[in-house]
């Protein structure tokens, strides 16, 4: 029986997505679970996934091209089966799909559920919120896992193709590539036949960690044509979706700011001195930022909030999201219960999140559900500036540069290094001196950072 293959919701923020490219040409043998498109969503680049058996008949979408979610983009079927109907309603919305996203958003609890967090993109404030992670016990922080070293292996196997044209590999190897953005053509199996396992993954991502990296990754830069009088460079899904959210932010929500500036020699000392124990203790300024801002959070529960249009929503649990430059704008991954992490384990995760953030590889469960903000400039030598909220949430902090500059201690001019941040605030939810003891609580942290690791 014929079926359809639809522009699916591939997140949960998702309404059209742009087709990059098709993987399978019409005439093509098809199974479920063939990979058939790539698909741009507002966030990540998602694979489209077919869910009946047949052959690829007819695309009706090119690559380039943006479809509604619901739109037809082609039919499976017999060889010999009559799909001129189904091609006839190609604008109808279909009653069910045959292609599926390859990692499904979480299911929503129930609207009034305590201690979650709701998605930070969602297009009503009203909405359900997004299921985060359960809990993890305080007493014992569960740190995201370093890539286990390479057990000493045999020569590697040849890849081994499926009937599928697909490399050959474990349903738990393939899991681990996903969530740890390894590619799968690029790693060779040391399994049965050359299938790729576990132990492959882990090689690679042990592989990848020690090839040395730049100190600072920058977005990449688009190339913009000097030929004619101008050129028109069109809207990817991500920045159509900036554009709504920052549209829906400045003009309904009554923000005001709050500027402080902290001393950071002491910051600047413990960095040092974890770098001389090894390179594994290394910390950036921006990791101790972020696990200072989920310390004070867990202690100021009415700045770690949402606006919720009829009620505030003050949460329990801490999730912390940080601003990523990617080439098309900014996306934020979520640190969960950052609060209950270590800083060495924050500074691993926000690594590996801005790294699947580059590579346009998060997962929907990866970039929402943050209760609070953190986007940080200061790499790029910005003194200070102010952030967009980012709704629901009720505040986000903006963050310079460290740099020395001369102030007065004991009487005297002294030169010292300083950091500047700007928190943007929600009135409707923070009150001025609200924000002003969290920034003093921050202020305590950042300045004696042991505390932090106590």
């Amino acid at each position: 029986m014929a079926a359809k293959v639809v522009m699916e919701a591939l997140s949960p923020t998702m309404e059209e997505g742009r087709l990059v490219k098709w993987l399978k040409n019409e005439g093509d043998a098809i199974k479920s679970g063939d990979i058939l498109a790539e698909v741009e969503t507002d966030k990540a680049v998602m694979e489209l996934v077919a869910r009946s058996d047949g052959v690829l008949r007819k695309r009706l979408a090119n690559e380039g091209d943006a479809s509604p979610v619901g739109t037809l983009l082609a039919v499976i079927a017999a060889p010999d089966e009559n799909i001129d109907e189904l091609i006839a309603g190609a604008g109808a919305a279909p009653a069910a799909a045959s292609a599926a996203p390859a990692a499904p958003p979480p299911a929503a609890p129930p609207a009034e559920s305590q201690g979650e967090a709701s998605t930070p993109l969602e297009e009503s404030a009203q909405a359900a919120p997004v299921m985060a992670p359960p809990a993890p016990p305080r007493a014992s922080p569960q740190p995201l896992p370093p890539p286990a070293p390479p057990a000493p292996p045999a020569p590697p196997a040849p890849p081994s193709v499926g009937a599928n044209g697909r490399q050959r590999s474990s349903p738990l190897a393939r899991r681990l590539a996903s969530d740890r953005g390894v590619e799968l053509s690029r790693v060779r199996g040391s399994g049965p036949g050359g299938r790729i396992i576990k132990r492959d993954i882990e090689s690679a991502m042990a592989a990848a960690t020690a090839r040395p990296k730049p100190a600072a990754a920058q977005p990449a830069k688009r190339l913009i044509s000097r030929e004619g009088d101008y050129q028109d460079i069109p809207l990817t899904q991500i920045r159509k979706t900036i554009a709504r959210r920052l549209s829906e932010s400045l003009g309904p929500i009554p923000t005001f700011y709050l500027t402080a500036e902290f001393d950071m020699v002491r910051a600047t000392e413990m960095r040092a001195a974890l770098k001389e124990i090894g390179d594994e203790f290394k910390v950036s300024f921006n990791d101790i930022v972020l696990k200072a801002v989920a310390n004070a959070l867990a202690d100021h529960p009415e700045v770690n909030a949402h606006w919720m249009a009829d009620r505030i929503r003050h949460f329990n649990r801490v999730h912390v999201a940080m601003a990523v430059a990617v080439e098309e704008g900014l996306i934020t991954p979520v640190i969960f219960d950052a609060d209950r992490k270590s800083l060495s384990d924050i500074s691993r995760e926000a690594k590996q999140l801005a790294e699947l953030a580059r590579q346009r590889k998060l997962t929907p469960e990866q970039y929402t559900g943050a209760t609070f903000s953190v986007s940080n400039l200061g790499m790029l030598d910005i003194d200070e500036f102010t952030a967009i909220i980012n709704p629901p949430e009720a505040g986000i902090l903006a963050v310079g540069a460290v740099a020395p500059r001369p102030v007065v201690v004991d009487g005297s001019i002294v030169v010292r290094e300083r950091m500047r941040v700007t928190m943007s605030c929600d009135h409707r939810v923070i009150d001025g001196a609200t924000g002003a003891r969290f920034l003093q609580a921050l202020r305590r942290l950042i300045e004696n950072p042991l505390l932090l690791v106590l």
